[in-house]
């Protein structure tokens, strides 16, 4: 249903590392980027990816209030993993990884530009 989530970046080269690294985690890679301030990551074209880009109106980008772009995980480690890694990597926590409700595992945390995300495990 969804092909990709995109972000907003105000320092778009550091906040572009940081999903290099962290999507990594996940086998996703660079699959598109553009001039002009565009990256989508993803493992292929057919499933779900995420996008940064710097806001087309050049206006400084913001966080969405109640806006998260959650990514699915093969297993409750791999969780643990990628909010690690993201911790590790400056973003910050909202909320440590642990069951929520029943068959869902979930960590959540926000990137360096304030983003929210989660990642998550069906088990």
């Amino acid at each position: 249903m969804i092909g990709y989530v995109t972000l907003g970046a105000n320092d778009f080269e550091g906040t572009a590392r940081f999903y290099d690294e962290l999507l990594a985690l996940c086998g996703a890679s660079r699959l598109m980027e553009l001039p002009e301030g565009f990256i989508l990551w993803g493992a292929n074209f057919d499933d779900a990816g995420l996008a940064l880009a710097r806001p087309y109106n050049q206006q400084a980008a913001t966080v969405g209030n109640g806006v998260m772009a959650a990514i699915r995980t093969n297993s409750t480690q791999e969780v643990d993993a990628l909010y690690a890694k993201a911790l590790e990597l400056g973003g910050t926590d909202e909320g440590a990884p642990g069951p929520r409700g029943e068959g869902f595992y979930a960590g959540y945390f926000r990137d360096p530009e304030g983003n929210k995300l989660n990642a998550f495990a069906l088990v």
